[in-house]
């Protein structure tokens, strides 16, 4: 029997790598029931909405999504999708790998960790307000819970338990923000007494990112707050050959929407060239997700496959493929 899955392609070229994604999926052999649902700057015109009903609802009903790119104004306009979406079906774990693909050059070799960020809580929360009617002044409320630390450092251990992975480090700025990162680091070490099996380690973000930099092998695992978390995945994604290549999921209890964590690419929309390996990589998180590893494993290892065999190269990589191209590669290793 299918699996019902939301569909949503998202902005720029968001529907050109969802509509190669899907390809790849479908070939790994995975049986899902697509449902496609809009959001993002392209729903505005049609439904007056980022967001639409219409879609929350689908999301309600299959509990799954993939997702494309969304369209974000900064400074203005509408608040975040991505964080609506989280926030709606409390998506509180975003699960961020960074893995050396083979074929990439990059500085650094042999790179395997994963980013695990608080995805509800602290500096976007939302709670932000101007305090004088010039707007000369602002400030924002960072919310930091003992509950939604609890639950993220848990996932964490279970994550790494789950996978073969023998350290977490908790990354926190405590010297400083005593009673939020505080309250964070506190209850960390709490729920890490109950893993014994499992290092430990914590870590200040400002000597982490260095750290990151000079010695990404050092890590495993990283749990940390939102903004933290939000920056250092972006750094991790770097260190092997940025955003293109990285793919993300958000965990709620019942819900999980896996995406490409790049933007929306708008001067390169419509022209064929962009690098559907993150949607795809998120695709290979679904199947994962609801069981299907056989097939979770073979889109991934066709996917890093074809980026090390150089047969078909995007622009972003340093090659003249196209997107269908790249996709061809894929699906013949696929079939």
């Amino acid at each position: 029997m299918a699996i019902p899955v939301t569909l949503i392609p998202g902005d720029g070229i968001g529907p050109e790598v969802v509509n190669a994604a899907v390809e790849a999926i479908e070939a790994a052999g995975a049986r899902l029931e697509w449902h496609r649902a809009a959001a993002g700057a392209g729903a505005v015109p049609t439904h007056g909405t980022p967001i639409p009903a219409e879609t929350l609802d689908s999301v309600r009903r299959t509990k799954l999504a993939l997702k494309g790119p969304l369209a974000t104004p900064i400074g203005e306009g509408f608040r975040s999708v991505n964080v609506a979406l989280r926030k709606e079906f409390d998506l509180y774990a975003n699960v961020r790998p960074a893995r050396s693909f083979a074929g990439v050059e990059t500085r650094y070799t042999g790179v395997d960790l994963v980013v695990i960020r608080e995805n509800t809580q602290g500096l976007y929360s939302g709670v932000e307000h101007y305090v004088d009617e010039e707007r000369s002044a602002a400030e924002s409320i960072s919310i930091i819970t003992r509950r939604g630390s609890e639950r993220i450092v848990e996932y964490a251990f279970q994550y790494a338990k789950s996978r073969g992975r023998r350290l977490v480090t908790l990354v926190h700025k405590a010297n400083i923000l005593k009673a939020t990162s505080g309250l964070f680091l506190e209850t960390g070490r709490q729920v890490a007494t109950r893993h014994p099996e499992i290092q430990f380690k914590e870590m200040i973000v400002d000597n982490c990112a260095m750290q990151l930099v000079r010695n990404p092998n050092q890590f495993d695992v990283l749990v940390t707050t939102n903004l933290f978390g939000d920056i250092l995945s972006d750094l991790t994604s770097g260190l092997i050959g940025g955003l293109g290549l990285t793919a993300g999921a958000n965990i709620g209890a019942d819900t999980a929407i896996f995406e490409a964590v790049h933007g929306t690419a708008p001067d390169i929309a419509g022209k064929g060239v962009a690098n559907p390996t993150a949607v795809m990589l998120a695709g290979a998180m679904l199947l994962e997700h609801i069981g299907e590893r056989t097939a979770a494993d073979k889109l991934m290892h066709a996917v890093r496959e074809t980026i090390a065999s150089k047969e078909a190269t995007t622009p972003d990589l340093g090659g003249s493929a196209t997107s269908r191209m790249f996709t061809n590669a894929v699906l013949k290793r696929l079939r």
